[in-house]
């Protein structure tokens, strides 16, 4: 049994689980690198071809305009909880509990009403 927790110190289930967080700023920055290369690929691929005006960019440049779609596209706000605002009621499972509850306490002829309306909505 102690022969087994030894071989287990190195494994993914044993110690070694402990340091999969150090890759994280590795992987942001390698992330962040190859977001460069390919704005900086795909601009001077298109961009110079289409305006007659616009040249070659730089890598640097490009890392540029990534920040700057960020801020114009995606503003400073944080990503929070990943529940959209709802995190008073639960999040999206306290949403979908609601709907099953809400879904429960339908008539049959409510439910079919329901199912009709979200056919006509998606098709």
């Amino acid at each position: 049994m102690n022969e087994d927790n030894e071989n287990m110190k190195g494994s993914c289930c044993g110690g070694g689980r402990r340091k999969w967080w150090l890759l994280i700023p590795v992987c942001v920055i390698a992330g962040i690198f190859g977001f460069g290369l390919i704005v900086m690929y795909l601009w001077n691929a298109v961009m110079p071809h289409v305006f007659t005006s616009l040249g070659p960019i730089t890598y640097c440049q490009a890392i540029m305009l990534l920040i700057l779609s960020k801020i114009f596209f995606g503003g400073f706000k944080g990503r929070g909880c990943g529940c959209g605002g709802r995190c008073g009621r639960g999040g999206r499972w306290g949403q979908r509990r609601e709907w099953k509850e809400k879904w429960m306490s339908m008539s049959e002829e409510e439910k079919a009403k329901f199912k009709e309306e979200w056919k006509n909505r998606c098709c």
